[in-house]
């Protein structure tokens, strides 16, 4: 979507010191690395002697583990007796990337002190059947089979009536955790949890992956004989789940993370030992073209796949052999499965973000403090990606939830489940809890949780929360925290090497240390194209992606980039304003930029003397006009004539209304030409190109991607590249006379139709004043 938003945030520039510009360069060895020097100050690194440390890992000072106090200890002193007693030892993880990784830490450094398979073993729940945390069937199998320790990771704080189970069935329980904490301490043999330190503390912010590093690290340093492999062999795979955690990155989570990525780049290779290479890891890079150099390798890469397998099968335990197993066989086999949950989870996240965008069409949101949304199709594993997308988008609170199926007697209360997230500005956590008389289950922290409730509490409970945020928050100040920022202001000409250079000595960014964003002004768009992604396979995927060239006055050549889940007709075809991320793409071996926000360039003023260059030739010709520019297609909305308006503006020539009255068959006549077409190409087995199409059935591009999805959806299968279309198979029976994917293409054309006859009949004199309003409001 264009963002109109004329109050953008950049952030202040400093007058740097000489001496506060040698010193970034001395630590980085960059030539120029202003840009590098002013964000280091804007983010609050100002003395000389924290550079060391951020920029070297080497030269960072770990805490030790023992900070965690008596409670480590406890750990450890329980984990020793069980080594030395043979006792069996079970690891409780979690089904994300940070509780998958935390619990491959466990299984390799616990593995050093108990046999695997045979006194080790490892639980992740299944999503889709048992959400987060400890079960009592689970615990109850574990006791029976003969284990004596649970060592839990990346959950287990607030499971009160579990652990107090695990304690009646004779189960010593090591909470390892990074959640919110419960109000007194569990029946527990230990509990490590950053969140009983103090916030300055360097490791206030673990992720679970990074809690269990430590108990690990703890355990070595107390019994340094009995380890084979030696400590760092484990840090690629804490660097794989904090950065996929979106935890801060401060103290040691970052010195962590910098270790990790280090680390991974040498455990990709076949090396002389076994344990000194991840296959698994090398096949999940090579599927989503990485290299493994980046934080955005895994943010963007791996995270991502190995969260997809629990969202779409549930059950992500072999996420850990895909992780640990050092047979290059079995790893590509397992990372095949998970690169194709992960495009099962594109297309699903892009079917649901769809029906829940047009689901808030039909809600006030300037009423809405916090968006709660059910449904009864809605898949329960997508729901936390989609709901963090529109708490993003709407700068709102969102919580989705899937309705459970009665049960069969009806004894049971029928229950939905789902998902919270939260902007940054907003503690989600503190906020559901208010309400947590009307829930049946609830955990997480503050930007990300989940949460079941009673169907019947649904609206009670929507009301209430919205209620306590309003007492809290004005609209005012919701659309004040969205307004988007940047954090410097370039140029197309100073976007590439050297510039990247400096931004990727901030590495690894994430939460209060974000990816710097770029304010460009005054450019402008060109070749821009989009398509949908495909698999590795070359499937089809239902996820869209429009690529540009970026362009301003500085450089003679565009700058690479794309624009995620946008149509090249999202892109203003005027000058605009952009903020932007810059990466390197490994693939294709390139600098780009990656498309954040879009409005109409700043500089745009209102002419004075509007009247004169708005010409309307729409039912008359007028003589003596030398415009060059003819608006000869009628616009459907103020979105398609603004661009045209802008280059007026900027050219200061006058813009002509040349288009002639539309030809609008009737939407009922339309969808018969469409199934038509179809057919004939099916018969014929011939391509139509887009351009043909949209003659054809002369709708806009964006309704003709409507008309194609119709077309799906009643069961013709389509094959689309760059060539157009073709149609592979017709549906065994076509109804079309009560097609809910009928309906909406439908409605889809009339709407249309009605902005196209606005735009031919509005008045000139209405045209001019929604002009001066639309440059008037441009600063």
């Amino acid at each position: 979507m264009v963002n109109s938003t004329h109050q953008w945030q950049l952030q202040p520039s400093f007058d740097l010191s000489e001496e506060w510009l040698q010193a970034v360069q001395q630590q980085t060895g960059l030539e120029q690395p202003q840009a590098l020097a002013q964000l280091l100050w804007q983010r609050g690194i100002r003395s000389v002697e924290q550079l060391p440390g951020f920029f070297d890992p080497q030269q960072y000072q770990p805490t030790s583990a023992f900070e965690f106090g008596s409670e480590m200890q406890r750990a450890v002193d329980r984990l020793k007796q069980a080594h030395q007693q043979g006792e069996k030892v079970a690891i409780w993880g979690d089904f994300d990337a940070d509780g998958v990784t935390a619990t491959a830490v466990l299984w390799e450094g616990l593995g050093q002190f108990f046999v695997p398979d045979q006194q080790l073993t490892y639980v992740i729940p299944n999503r889709l059947k048992e959400s987060h945390g400890l079960h009592k069937e689970g615990l109850i199998q574990l006791a029976a089979a003969g284990y004596t320790l649970v060592v839990t990771c990346d959950t287990g704080s607030t499971h009160l009536s579990e652990l107090n189970l695990a304690q009646q069935l004779g189960l010593a329980v090591i909470v390892s955790d990074h959640h919110t904490l419960p109000d007194q301490r569990p029946p527990v043999q230990a509990i490590i949890n950053p969140r009983y330190l103090p916030t300055h503390h360097p490791l206030a912010h673990l992720s679970g992956v990074a809690v269990a590093y430590k108990l690990v690290e703890a355990l070595y340093q107390t019994l340094p004989d009995v380890p084979q492999q030696p400590l760092d062999q484990l840090i690629d795979l804490v660097a794989i789940g904090l950065i996929a955690d979106l935890v801060e990155l401060k103290g040691d989570c970052r010195y962590l993370a910098q270790m990790g990525i280090q680390k991974l780049q040498q455990r990709l290779q076949p090396a002389p030992t076994d344990s000194a290479y991840r296959p698994g890891v090398a096949e999940l890079l090579m599927l989503c073209k990485r290299s493994g150099d980046r934080p955005t390798d895994i943010s963007f890469g791996i995270g991502p796949r190995i969260n997809a397998v629990s969202r779409i099968h549930g059950d992500a335990s072999f996420c850990v052999e895909l992780l640990t197993s050092r047979d290059p066989e079995r790893c590509r086999q397992l990372a095949t499965e998970t690169e194709l949950a992960n495009t099962r989870r594109k297309a699903l996240q892009r079917d649901l973000m769809q029906q829940v965008t047009q689901r808030l069409q039909q809600i006030d949101l300037s009423t809405t403090h916090v968006i709660v949304l059910a449904d009864t199709q809605w898949p329960t594993g997508i729901l936390g990606l989609v709901a963090g997308q529109i708490a993003q988008q709407y700068h709102r609170p969102t919580l989705l939830l899937s309705i459970d199926p009665p049960s069969p007697d009806g004894s049971a209360p029928q229950l939905a489940r789902g998902s919270a997230r939260s902007p940054q500005s907003i503690d989600l956590y503190q906020l559901v809890q208010t309400q947590t008389a009307l829930l049946h289950s609830f955990g997480g922290h503050p930007y990300a949780a989940g949460l079941s409730l009673p169907v019947e509490n649904i609206a009670l409970f929507s009301e209430a929360i919205n209620r306590q945020l309003r007492e809290q928050q004005s609209a005012a100040t919701l659309a004040i925290a969205a307004i988007p920022s940047a954090d410097l202001k370039v140029t197309v000409a100073e976007l590439g090497k050297s510039l990247f250079q400096q931004l990727k000595q901030l590495e690894p960014c994430g939460m209060g240390n974000p990816v710097p964003r770029l304010l460009l002004r005054n450019c402008w768009f060109s070749n821009a194209r989009n398509y949908n992604l495909r698999d590795y396979r070359g499937g089809k995927v239902r996820y869209i992606k429009t690529e540009f060239d970026l362009c301003d006055a500085t450089a003679s050549l565009g700058f690479p980039g794309h624009w995620w889940e946008h149509y090249r007709d999202d892109l203003p075809t005027g000058t605009c304003d952009v903020i932007v991320e810059l990466d390197f793409n490994t693939y294709k071996k390139r600098y780009e930029v990656r498309l954040l926000a879009v409005r109409p360039a700043a500089s745009i003023q209102a002419s004075a003397g509007l009247a004169d260059w708005l010409v309307d030739q729409r039912t008359v010709a007028t003589a003596n006009v030398t415009s060059a520019l003819r608006l000869q297609h009628c616009p459907t909305d103020w979105q398609d004539f603004q661009p045209w308006l802008h280059q007026a503006v900027q050219k200061q020539q006058a813009l002509t209304l040349a288009y002639s009255p539309p030809v609008q068959p009737s939407p009922q006549q339309i969808v018969k030409t469409l199934l038509g077409i179809a057919k004939y190409l099916h018969r014929t087995q011939q391509w139509a190109t887009r351009p043909q199409l949209l003659a054809r059935l002369t709708l806009s591009d964006r309704t003709l991607n409507l008309a194609l999805v119709c077309l799906e959806q009643l069961g013709f299968e389509l094959a689309q590249t760059d060539q157009g279309l073709q149609v592979k198979s017709l549906p065994a029976t076509l109804e079309t006379t009560h097609s809910n994917a009928i309906a909406t293409f439908v409605a889809a054309i009339q709407e249309e139709q009605f902005r196209r006859q606005y735009f031919y009949q509005v008045p000139l004199a209405t045209l001019q004043t929604t002009v001066q309003q639309m440059l008037g409001n441009t600063v």
